[in-house]
């Protein structure tokens, strides 16, 4: 992309109250960039208001000077060998198609990620799955998100989610432990500009992203997290996608406005089923009662989906059966089931006193068996 080209752009996409609606309008109106700018602000008011137009008008200068640079140098340095980065626009022929044909895609979209990915003839593949879920999650919530990550991933689907704590990082990590395979493993799709990583635990995650898969933003560089954005960068997680699955979510949660949105863009939408007990349980139980297919297995999924190319998911591990085991072999475990309990409420299951319960809680958490909840819960971690 050639300087001038790039600063209108630049110019077209970060001028103040005008969004990618509007942006795409003048697009359709006049062309390319370049050619908006050709025009003056009277000309602009078939598309825009009085004060978009006026806002346009005067957005130029040392600022937006700044920001073409700082784009320009961004572009021209990789963070590290095979790794490169790239700007997309509508007009690019890699643009990906799923998202151009929703109501509301970005104008622009900037890109890092394994070179080979990043230059080839569809950014982001057909077969992908958003997956996205609470950001403080069960224990049984993790293991879920990690577990279909990497089967998934391994029958051939990208896995597609939003870098935050929790499901989103424990559904990257699961497509990530799998094989490479064609296309990218994992895309990450960020409510901030690429040159920052947001949560900053997560810089190393990033950079394995970055490694065997994309990352993705409608922001430009130096856009903080802001509350707003994570909301609006949903669209363009269910827009790239086949299908959502939510894997936990309270009842008011930002998984379940991306879920609303893959409905609405003609997209499937999954969720995991919990325990009735269990507030993250309570956003799945509600989208299954509106028509989202309850899934238990990868396998689910694909069967819903009927893409050509994927495989069956590959022979996994029996951990359940491990489980199965312990759980009939050891008291404490058979009276938590999967369900979050209290002391109080195990003392009385187990006629155990409750320091010797405390005590082999402890043993078993040490394990991996059983995960400590706030508000001094317990749950059985399966397969564990």
């Amino acid at each position: 992309m050639q300087p001038g080209e790039l600063a209108a752009w630049l110019r077209l996409t970060t001028a103040k109250g005008l969004g990618p609606a509007a942006a795409r309008r003048l697009l359709s109106r006049f062309g390319l960039p370049e050619a908006v700018f050709a025009h003056d602000a009277a000309d602009w008011g078939s598309c825009l208001s009085s004060a978009q137009a006026s806002a346009l008008a005067k957005h130029h200068g040392p600022e937006l000077d700044a920001l073409v640079q700082r784009t320009r140098q961004w572009l021209e340095t990789s963070p590290g060998p095979g790794i490169a980065r790239a700007l997309l626009t509508l007009a690019d022929g890699n643009y990906p198609q799923a998202l151009l044909d929703t109501e509301d895609p970005p104008v622009l979209l900037y890109a890092e990620g394994a070179e080979t990915w990043l230059h080839a003839d569809t950014l982001v593949p057909a077969a992908s799955l958003a997956v996205v879920g609470s950001r403080s999650p069960s224990a049984q919530g993790v293991h879920n998100a990690r577990a279909f990550g990497r089967a998934l991933r391994e029958a051939g689907l990208c896995i597609v989610s939003g870098l935050a704590r929790g499901v989103d990082c424990a559904a990257h990590e699961g497509a990530l432990a799998a094989a490479p395979g064609m296309g990218p493993d994992t895309v990450a799709v960020v409510g901030t500009g690429l040159d920052q990583v947001y949560p900053r635990a997560h810089q190393a995650l990033a950079r394995r992203i970055a490694e065997r898969g994309l990352l993705l933003s409608e922001y430009p560089l130096g856009t903080p997290p802001l509350p707003a954005n994570f909301p609006r960068r949903n669209r363009i997680l269910s827009g790239l996608t086949r299908g959502t699955l939510v894997v936990e979510a309270a009842l008011a949660s930002g998984s379940l406005v991306t879920a609303r949105l893959a409905s609405e863009q003609g997209r499937e939408v999954f969720a995991i089923p919990g325990s009735i007990h269990a507030p993250q349980s309570r956003g799945c139980h509600a989208l299954i009662r509106q028509g989202a297919k309850l899934v238990e297995t990868a396998q689910d999924i694909l069967e819903e989906l009927a893409l050509p190319g994927l495989r069956p998911p590959l022979a996994q591990p029996a951990p359940e059966a491990g489980a199965r085991a312990t759980e009939a072999a050891d008291p404490v475990l058979h009276a938590l089931g999967f369900d979050p309990l209290g002391i109080d409420a195990l003392v009385a299951r187990t006629g155990m006193d409750a320091a010797s319960l405390q005590l082999r809680l402890l043993e078993l958490e040490l394990a991996g068996h059983v995960a400590r909840l706030p508000g001094g819960l317990f749950q059985q971690v399966a397969g564990a």
